[in-house]
């Protein structure tokens, strides 16, 4: 139980799972994160650290920017929190509030705007 507690407590909060929701649609630099989100970067930053240290994202770095995408797959009880976050996050009023911001962003954002 003692690993187990860390993995549902970082979804103990609205701006990690609005997080995990837009992650669905893929992987995302931190900057797709912020103008979504509304946030600061150190915001953002501080939510995909908790998430990441309990294993429901991966980052990597590619020039001064961090890419986020889901993890979790490995662990069996992640894996299945993760088929049903995937199903009700976007069903939610802000999950799809979210999704279509994210869409109307990306459609106007300058992909070296993350370089």
């Amino acid at each position: 139980m003692h690993t187990t507690a860390p993995i549902f407590k970082a979804l103990g909060d609205e701006t990690r799972l609005r997080i995990l929701g837009l992650l669905t649609r893929g992987e995302r630099c931190v900057c797709d994160l912020m103008t979504v989100l509304d946030l600061p970067q150190s915001t953002v930053s501080r939510h995909l650290a908790t998430l990441r240290n309990a294993g429901w994202v991966a980052g990597r770095r590619q020039g001064l920017w961090m890419y986020y995408s889901l993890a979790g797959e490995e662990n069996p009880l992640q894996h299945k929190a993760l088929e049903l976050l995937r199903r009700e996050l976007a069903a939610l009023p802000q999950g799809k509030k979210d999704q279509e911001s994210l869409v109307a962003y990306l459609v106007t954002k300058n992909e070296a705007a993350c370089r």
